[in-house]
């Protein structure tokens, strides 16, 4: 079964330095139907304005990973992880038992673009864990790369949590079919350009729900980015 959350349903956040579209439920933008899928729980789409960020905050129990689409986004933690993150990084943070970060806009002149995406790990607690990785274009261009996964196999970051993430870049003929291993649950967000899915055309900034899927085909790209998240077959309950 597919279902399609178009982008402009998204909510919406403004606060001047930093513009942001929230595919779920989170922070003062709240739909108790839209609290996430499976594991997958936040996909926000922010703008950061030059110089601008978020300072220190923390998080507990949570797999947090940032993709960047444009600019570069620098990240500071209390493990004492000091990094840039550009296009074709890939940063997974385990925050565990507990850790601090902070992330900023790396440039004083452009704006930094990028997803933050959030998945519940399979146990509470244990040490945080800092990775990153950097995936080229080649890499992705027409296929869909593994990006992170729970054994780390293929070079992608390992998560603590039986779910896996793929990138893509398509354009023109290129294509890709995905197979999921058994009766899976998957979630496909259109980062940027438009393509389709099993025939149905998507735009930058939508998102599908797929329950029980087997097989995915992405193709008909026009400089489309694209993450599929193949999840665990649950249901998260809907708020009141």
């Amino acid at each position: 079964m597919m279902q399609v959350r178009k982008a402009a349903d998204r909510g919406v956040a403004d606060h001047g330095w930093l513009n942001s579209r929230h595919t779920f439920s989170f922070a003062s933008y709240m739909d108790p139907s839209q609290i996430g899928f499976s594991d997958l729980r936040v996909i926000n789409e922010d703008r950061v304005a030059p110089g601008q960020g978020f300072g220190k905050h923390p998080h507990r129990d949570m797999e947090i990973f940032s993709y960047v689409l444009e600019g570069a986004l620098a990240h500071s933690d209390s493990m004492g992880t000091g990094s840039a993150i550009k296009p074709g990084d890939v940063q997974l943070m385990s925050a565990g038992s507990g850790v601090t970060h902070s992330e900023f806009n790396g440039s004083d002149e452009a704006p930094v673009h990028f997803l933050q995406i959030w998945i519940v790990p399979e146990h509470a607690g244990g040490a945080p864990v800092y990775q990153q990785r950097h995936f080229s274009d080649a890499d992705k261009r027409g296929r869909l790369r593994l990006i992170i996964s729970p054994d780390g196999r293929d070079e992608s970051l390992r998560i603590q949590q039986d779910a896996s993430v793929y990138a893509g870049l398509f354009d023109g003929d290129e294509s890709a079919t995905l197979t999921l291993d058994g009766d899976r649950h998957a979630y496909v967000h259109v980062a940027r350009g438009s393509i389709e899915l099993d025939g149905v055309k998507l735009q930058a900034g939508d998102g599908v729900r797929l329950r029980h899927a087997r097989t995915l085909r992405l193709d008909a790209g026009d400089n489309a980015e694209v993450l599929v998240f193949d999840l665990r077959p649950q249901e998260l309950p809907q708020m009141p």
